[in-house]
């Protein structure tokens, strides 16, 4: 069965509240069903138009998360389009921060750029970096939850 939704797929994720924000497919592990997402605003009442988002650059993410791609192949996250002229080199992979409380280190956590599911390379940092993601890979319920904070309380489009 062929995929509905390829590297460069803008799809709309629901939120809790009612309506939608918006993200795109980064990156699609060649062999399991993880992806890179990059996760926008503004909440929409309707799920977004595509033509505006294709202005959208990866600097304009509220968030670049892993996430599992199971409510895209459910269709619970519609597909919206796809990126014309799709380019992953101005969408890139983040390195993500894994901490442990318990011992004070952190280390940076580099993904390979054509498997978000295959971590390349570890290199402890200090355990207070600050400005990257933590290492995690998210759920679709999760993901709801965190776009529907982070886009609470904000102006609604139409």
């Amino acid at each position: 069965m062929k995929q509905p939704y390829h590297e460069g797929s803008w799809f709309a994720v629901p939120l809790l509240e009612g309506g939608y924000g918006c993200g795109l497919v980064a990156r699609l592990a060649p062999s399991s069903r993880i992806m890179l997402a990059y996760l926008f605003g503004p909440r929409h009442v309707h799920l977004p138009p595509f033509e505006p988002l294709t202005r959208l650059r990866a600097g304009d993410a509220l968030r670049v998360l892993r996430v599992g791609d199971m409510a895209l192949a459910s269709g619970r996250w519609p597909v919206l389009g796809q990126m014309p002229n799709w380019n992953p080199a101005q969408w890139p992979m983040p390195a993500y921060l894994r901490r442990a409380d318990a011992l004070r280190r952190a280390w940076r956590v580099t993904y390979s750029d054509q498997d978000p599911s295959r971590s390349e390379r570890e290199e402890s940092v200090p355990y207070d970096t600050q400005g990257m993601e933590a290492d995690s890979l998210y759920g679709y319920g999760s993901t709801e939850l965190l776009l529907s904070r982070l886009l609470e309380g904000t102006a609604v489009r139409g």
